[in-house]
């Protein structure tokens, strides 16, 4: 008898447990995600809600669901819902998105950032990230076939696996433009929302303001002086915004200059000297700020490109141009004083310039965390962390212009 009722209790139990295991698979769990995302352990997550470090790894290894008092504690830390953390929905999504900016044959299960913008649904390869942003920053999805960038079909369009869900995505606000900074104000926005954060696709100014136009993002960052005016970005964006259902927020104000080696070996003291023998420039691409800023003061010192060496030798961000010049790959190059402090170069200021972000008036409307994005901007910790990396000045930050 005694065994018989072992038995019995043995498959009733099985039976708990399938029932259990059936409800698990129906549901959402971004507990890990959201922990990760707000920089905690497991321990950590634990005794700030009250729980041990056992529960929060049977509940990320989704072996239960935790009771509703659990679930409102473990959303209080992480600052956000407990729908946030579990939801009822389906796994595997795949969502058609079009893809932007490959060329050639691209293999299936390509990784791709993902982001809604108004009512298409993007995605880039990570790939365009750069090097090591690619294999840090997490992916929003995975494209499933081959794709053959046809350059006479305006759009192609793709399966994407997702994997996580729709809700990050939907939440995730994409920026093109050249600030590094901007990376730090995705991690801001996610200490007041979890779900929310930022990408920042690298690129000048002027093809961030072209991206913006074809509604590829949702920000585009502008540093483009009036050499005759000395009017930051409201010139360029006179002459060139096709869209007048424009806003813009200032950022910040940096100073911008030449970036040299340490101790200055080729004794480089302004752009003239970029025609001194042996010295090698590294330039930024077509559209971007630098480039402009570089063109302009060749101009009027009236020298020509064809005589700088390096000068065809482009790379795309203040970041880049510096670890070249750290590296001993290049002698000199344009770039923002961060750059420089961040890579330990020399720096000749040149001239202030005003970032400014751009965006439709109605992503400010629609977008669902667009406010939380500028309330982080223009923080007090966010301002400390970004005065904190020197370079920067951001007085004004949250401004809105006028043009």
């Amino acid at each position: 008898m005694v065994n018989m009722k072992k038995t019995a209790t043995s498959k009733k139990a099985s039976s708990v447990s399938k029932i259990q295991r059936s409800d698990l698979d129906l549901i959402t769990n971004r507990l890990a995600d959201l922990r990760k995302k707000m920089v905690l352990s497991q321990s950590e997550l634990a005794k700030l809600s009250g729980i041990t470090r056992q529960a929060v790894y049977a509940i990320e290894a989704n072996q239960y669901l935790p009771s509703t008092q659990i679930s409102l504690q473990l959303a209080e830390v992480l600052h956000c819902t407990v729908e946030d953390l579990f939801s009822l929905q389906g796994r595997d999504e795949v969502v058609d998105a079009e893809l932007i900016g490959p060329g050639g044959t691209q293999k299936k299960s390509m990784r791709v950032k993902l982001s809604k913008v108004g009512t298409r649904m993007l995605a880039r390869p990570m790939s365009e990230l750069g090097d090591i942003l690619n294999f840090v920053m997490p992916a929003d999805g995975v494209v499933l076939d081959d794709v053959t960038n046809n350059s006479r079909k305006k759009q192609i369009s793709v399966p994407v696996k997702l994997l996580h869900s729709r809700e990050v995505i939907d939440q995730n606000i994409m920026i093109a433009g050249c600030d590094p900074a901007l990376f730090l104000a995705g991690e801001h926005v996610r200490k007041i929302n979890a779900l929310s954060g930022v990408t920042n696709w690298t690129m000048g100014s002027a093809n961030a303001l072209n991206a913006l136009q074809r509604g590829e993002v949702h920000m585009a960052g502008l540093h483009l002086v009036d050499m005759k005016s000395g009017q930051s970005n409201i010139p360029y964006l006179k002459r060139h915004a096709r869209n007048r259902d424009l806003v813009g927020v200032h950022f910040a104000s940096w100073v911008q200059g030449l970036l040299i080696q340490a101790e200055n070996p080729k004794r480089i003291r302004s752009v003239q000297d970029l025609l001194k023998p042996g010295v090698r420039l590294i330039n930024r691409e077509v559209g971007a700020g630098a480039r402009f800023f570089l063109d302009a003061l060749l101009e009027k010192a009236g020298m020509t490109a064809e005589k700088i060496k390096g000068y065809s030798h482009e790379v795309s961000s203040h970041l880049e141009v510096a670890r070249y010049i750290r590296d001993g790959m290049a002698d000199v190059g344009v770039g923002v004083e961060t750059a420089a402090h961040h890579f330990g170069l020399e720096f000749i200021p040149l001239r202030e310039e005003r970032y400014d972000l751009i965006m439709r008036t109605d992503f400010l409307n629609t977008h669902p965390i667009a406010s939380k994005f500028l309330d982080a901007v223009v923080s007090q910790p966010f301002r400390r962390e970004i005065e904190a990396l020197g370079g920067y000045n951001l007085n004004d930050v949250g401004q809105m212009l006028e043009w």
